[in-house]
Parts: C-alpha cells; structure tokens; sequence
C-alpha cells in the first residue's frame, strides 16, 4: 500500500516542487498564479474557524469545524450526494428494464438519446425558474448529471450478458426472477458500478457550476467569490480541495468496486 502511495504521489509531488521553484524564481506573477505556499497559507486559513475560541460559544470541537472551508465542503458534499442518489436511484431501474424488455428499450431509447446530449448546464436556466435558487436546482442538476452514465451502463451491462450463461440457466429450469436476480444483474454489475463512479464525477463538475449560478454556499460559490475579489489564492484553494475530495469519494468507490466484483477479478484471475 504505501509503495501504491509513492508511485500516486509521485508526479504530483514533482509538479509541486516545480510549480514552488518557478514561483521562486519570480517567472509567475503572484497575483495570477501564486506559489504553492501562498495556497497552502490561504487553505489552512480557509479552513481556520473565523474567529478566536472562547468558552461562552460552546464546546472546543464545534468551535474547531466552524471555518469556512468544512462548511462549504459539507455543502457541496451534501449536494453531490444527495443529486446522485436521485438520479442513480431512478437510472438503475429503468436501465434494468430497457435492458430486459425489448418493448420498453423501443419505447424510451428514443427519447434518451434526444436529452443524453443536452449538458447538464443547459438546464440552468429551467432549473432557476422551476425551483428558484437554493438546494433545489442543484439537486436537479445534479441528478441530470449523474442519470445517463449510470442508465447507459446499466443497459449496456444488461444487454451484453453471455448467452451462454443465460442458455445455463434455463437448461437448469430457471425461470424470469431467478434468471434476473441469479444471473443477469450480477453479470451487469461490473457495468453498473463503472457507470455510478462516471456519474458521481460528473456530480462533482455539475454541482461547481450550480453552486456558481444558483446558490449561495458550496465550494463553487466561494470560488466565484473569490474570483470577485482576484484572490487567485483562495481559487486554487478551493479548486484544490474539490480534487482531494473527488478522489478520496473515488478511491472510496473503487474499494467498493473491488469488495463487491471479488467473483469476478476472481474468475479472471
């Protein structure tokens, strides 16, 4: 695990150290591109509670994760999730559905290949005017985002099943629920979990951009903040903080993926 460390962080670290000697050869305007220093002291004042401790306010800890940065992140997290659950929760059936019934896959595949392209952005200004600004429209937007990559999967994983499995199950005499719970579904379950960690990272970039347009809180909406008031620092901060949480969110899902796919690596392997 720790040699796996080395080898991620690796390039990472050397672009760091790039980045901090060109800053210190002052080849980069501060203002337009700061040092990694310069937004490592911004990050940790992001996320340093905004004012002094003192008893009255309460406990230590409340005190400790009232900064700015665990607020937004909780908010941008919270909307992520909560837009992917949606639209995940209402693509998985549906996929399962038009990939098992050829009647119903006729009926609906037209119309999700004339909204599949549509991006989640251009639903902005519907979003605005059918729920006003806040946590709906982002929800929305979100589960608009996460939706198609988990349904395409879904399908696809459906419809790419061995014959030879399903011509197995029936010489065994299974009949349409075992044959669908036995068989097909875990056999598009490798699908299916590729298509929700695509859809959980296009919540990511939809919900930055709903925080820009039609929110007031989130880790989008503090970066266009900061854009307002050319804190370069603060923008990086925040761009930097989005990418830490979208990979420790995929790094938790692959893990996922590896428990719940052990038959299937196994077979391979």
């Amino acid at each position: 695990m720790i040699k796996r460390i080395l080898h991620g962080a690796a390039v990472p670290l050397a672009a760091v150290v790039l980045w901090q000697a060109v800053s210190a050869l002052g080849w980069l305007n501060p203002q337009i591109v700061p040092s990694p220093l310069a937004v490592l002291r911004k990050l940790l004042e992001y996320a340093s509670p905004l004012e002094p401790y003192s008893p009255e306010q309460g406990s230590y800890l409340v005190w400790l994760v009232s900064g700015e940065l665990l607020h937004d992140a909780y908010a941008s997290l919270s909307r992520v999730i909560g837009g992917f659950l949606i639209g995940a929760g209402l693509a998985l059936p549906l996929g399962l559905l038009m990939g098992t019934n050829k009647t119903i896959y006729k009926l609906f595949d037209p119309l999700v290949q004339i909204l599949r392209p549509i991006p989640p952005i251009a639903y902005i200004p519907l979003a605005i005017l059918w729920f006003g600004l806040g946590n709906p429209p982002a929800f929305f937007l979100i589960s608009i985002g996460s939706f198609f990559p988990v349904l395409m999967n879904t399908i696809a994983g459906v419809r790419h099943v061995d014959g030879i499995y399903l011509r197995a199950a029936r010489n065994l005499g299974a009949g349409q629920m075992t044959m669908f719970r036995r068989v097909i579904l875990p056999a598009a379950t490798p699908y299916i979990l590729a298509g929700a960690r695509i859809g959980m990272g296009t919540a990511f970039i939809v919900v930055i951009v709903a925080e820009m347009i039609a929110v007031n809180s989130g880790l989008g909406f503090r970066i266009l903040e900061a854009r307002e008031y050319f804190w370069s620092d603060k923008i990086i901060a925040g761009m930097f903080t989005i990418g830490l949480f979208g990979l420790a969110i995929d790094l938790g899902m692959n893990a996922l993926n590896n428990h719940l796919l052990k038959w299937h690596r196994g077979l391979e392997h």
